[in-house]
């Protein structure tokens, strides 16, 4: 997002605020401005990522959790961060914990590979930037028929913006038409040449998509709420990158998963270092079910999430 106020003004608000630890409203009597104004310019900081809160502590906030997720789902890490208020979208919360980890995962020469959604765009928003590495970004998904505000070629771009390498585009819809089609999309040049570039990816990150009806996939258009209450009857429980699953972690059977342009799922699977991240009550049997295929090495959840895991794993 863009900021609203001048950038030398917003740098002011950012330095008495986040530096000096001044109020809000101390901060509206020292630059003359209205405390709602002030309130609305550090939440278009920390929006954009021109703020970026990085927590230094050897103990995380939910450590008890964390053990748990990690025994029963057979985990490398786990990191749990604290339920978010009700008014602010787990998403960004899951996501800026997934950027902070990101940032120091990534290594010089890694080949990056990336799903979709606000999760995974909110941890663009929170990496640190990366000049002069070799990075290369892969994109896991297809687009979208309309403008969203979350698309995967966009988010795929921030990524690679952000590590300051070059971007494999699926350069298709997420979904084909018909079987022939996506068949003929995969073998197109431009669609095969990202495919392969995943099977040379170091390090994923992908986020589940739920198949409530506040889903982003009905939301973005991407399925009708015909499809969804055909996928739900077929046993779906939501989708990792377009690969609808069953409660235990099985592909459905449902025409939807021979209709789609992405990478295979054995490929994704074979990932050395998939990272998870994810959050919200509608998302966690989709993330069980994700856990349960072995769709992450790191999984990066909301405490009430990861309650229901541990609860529903016993």
């Amino acid at each position: 997002m863009t900021l609203s106020a001048d950038p030398r003004l917003a740098a002011r608000i950012a330095w008495h605020h986040f530096q000096e630890g001044l109020t809000q409203s101390a901060i509206a009597d020292k630059i003359g401005l209205s405390r709602a104004r002030v309130n609305q310019i550090i939440g278009e900081l920390r929006a954009s990522g021109a703020v970026q809160l990085r927590i230094n502590t050897p103990h995380g906030a939910c450590i008890e959790l964390e053990a748990a997720l990690k025994e029963q789902f057979a985990l490398r890490e786990a990191i749990v961060v604290p339920a978010p208020a009700a008014e602010t979208d787990v998403r960004r919360v899951t996501g800026m914990a997934a950027g902070q980890f990101l940032s120091d995962a990534i290594q010089d020469g890694d080949v990056v590979g990336v799903g979709w959604g606000g999760t995974i765009d909110a941890a663009a928003s929170a990496m640190a930037r990366k000049n002069g590495r070799r990075n290369t970004v892969v994109s896991f998904c297809g687009g979208f028929p309309k403008s969203t505000p979350v698309n995967p070629y966009d988010v795929a771009a921030r990524f690679a913006r952000i590590l300051h390498g070059p971007c494999y585009y699926v350069t298709a819809p997420m979904f084909a038409d018909s079987r022939s089609m996506r068949d003929a999309l995969i073998d197109s040049h431009s669609v095969r040449a990202a495919m392969d570039q995943v099977r040379c990816v170091n390090i994923g990150l992908v986020s589940a998509v739920d198949l409530s009806p506040e889903s982003r996939s009905l939301e973005y258009g991407l399925i009708s709420e015909e499809l969804r209450q055909s996928l739900l009857e077929a046993g779906a429980v939501g989708d990792i990158c377009g690969h609808y699953m069953t409660a235990d972690g099985g592909l459905v059977d449902h025409e939807i998963n021979d209709l789609i342009v992405a990478p295979p799922i054995d490929d994704l699977l074979s990932i050395p270092h998939l990272v998870l991240a994810s959050g919200g009550d509608a998302k966690v049997p989709i993330i069980r079910a994700a856990l349960r295929r072995g769709f992450a090495h790191t999984l990066i959840v909301d405490e009430d999430a990861a309650n229901a895991l541990v609860r529903s794993s016993r």
